[in-house]
């Protein structure tokens, strides 16, 4: 029980850490009026975000691998909050983007330390149970705060307070942390070289090309989610916030399943999820005007896309058991690049052939995924077959 309350608070700070990297999606359109800039260029303010959790986030991993892991948890959702207080009041354009970025320096630090406490003491099974009820965060986000966030900047007109939301709620994260999180200092710190020594392993690094493409084939559409609502499905703002709801509803359902199934077989799971995302680019891109089956799809989208984030880290972890906490933050980073490069990629056929066609970017950089899963089973077969 005192295993799962941790876990508990560690899925209430992503809760808080998503709702500050995803709630800027919904309300983009609206961004990029008030600036009079393109919807690539704000779609910037995601994936200067991400880039930066790319670069930095293993880096601040290691180098905080020896502080108290309520400190760490509790420093990051203050920084969250500051930089949220600032958003809400509309600054310069370069101003609003320095204070997205911030944040996400700790970004990672926040998650590997959430994932590291819940699971430390766990076995296996109840382990990745564990990491899935703190990344179920990343799925209830995007049922309650991230739709909401939108949905109440749509009803006023005003895309400010949608940060104010995302401030609000980093208050409630941080209050929790302090008052209910017990103190977490760190027993035993890794060499920085038995850390960096991951990256030796040729399984790690095919598993991390594999969240690069994966999760940026998920952001070269979800990024512009709003924008292909508005455009191709004609849905008006409150309605993308309902829609936003539903596809966080389904993702926790998505979650909850693939944290059951992953302590059967995290390779089948993981491939499981990617097939389906594959197979609903197609669909998504010949949805058209809303209909019931728009919103089923949505649903369905939601269901497949949000255990991804799940998946790709267990993934990952499973190749690199010596160094749990550092290939978790790699993890991060690699998906966050993926968000970073995706959302670039999105932008640009956006620009050249219209919201319409990122499906089929999604569709071709899920495609590498699986191509590189199967790469890492034929590294893996050849090694089994020297030994």
């Amino acid at each position: 029980m005192f295993k799962k309350k941790i876990a508990y608070i560690g899925s209430l700070s992503l809760i808080g850490m998503i709702t500050t990297e995803f709630g800027v999606i919904g309300i983009l359109p609206q961004i990029a009026s008030h600036y009079h800039i393109n919807i690539s260029t704000a779609g910037l303010l995601l994936s200067a975000y991400a880039i930066t959790v790319a670069i930095a986030g293993p880096f601040m991993t290691m180098f905080t691998s020896g502080i108290n892991r309520k400190t760490l948890m509790a420093v990051t959702m203050l920084i969250f909050l500051l930089t949220g207080i600032v958003s809400c009041f509309a600054p310069p354009f370069w101003l609003l983007m320095l204070v997205r970025i911030l944040p996400a320096f700790l970004h990672p630090v926040l998650v590997s330390n959430a994932v590291a406490a819940a699971t430390s003491s766990a076995d296996k099974k109840r382990a990745y149970q564990m990491m899935a009820i703190v990344m179920a965060g990343i799925g209830i986000a995007t049922i309650t705060t991230v739709p909401f966030a939108t949905y109440i900047a749509g009803v006023f007109n005003n895309w400010q307070l949608s940060f104010m939301v995302q401030a609000s709620i980093s208050l409630v994260v941080l209050l929790a942390i302090i008052i209910l999180l017990p103190s977490m200092p760190v027993k035993e710190k890794k060499s920085y070289g038995s850390q960096l020594k991951i990256l030796t392993k040729p399984t790690f690094l095919v598993s991390a090309f594999f969240s690069f493409f994966m999760i940026g084939g998920l952001f070269s559409t979800y990024s512009y989610f709003a924008d292909y609502l508005s455009k191709v499905n004609h849905m008006n703002t409150r309605t993308i916030g309902l829609m936003l709801l539903l596809f966080g509803c389904s993702g926790v359902l998505g979650n909850f399943l693939a944290g059951k199934l992953l302590t059967q077989d995290i390779t089948k799971t993981t491939a499981a999820f990617l097939m389906g995302l594959l197979i609903i680019c197609i669909p998504i891109y010949y949805s058209g005007t809303m209909s019931f089956f728009t919103v089923l799809l949505i649903g369905v989208w939601g269901f497949l896309q949000t255990p991804c984030f799940l998946t790709a880290q267990a993934y990952m972890i499973e190749t690199a058991p010596e160094a749990p906490e550092f290939a978790n933050s790699l993890a991060i980073s690699f998906g966050n690049l993926g968000i970073s490069f995706g959302t670039a990629i999105g932008g640009v056929f956006i620009n050249n052939y219209g919201v319409q066609s990122t499906p089929w970017v999604m569709f071709v950089f899920c495609s590498v995924a699986l191509m590189m899963m199967m790469f890492k089973k034929l590294i893996e077969k050849h090694a089994c077959k020297k030994s």
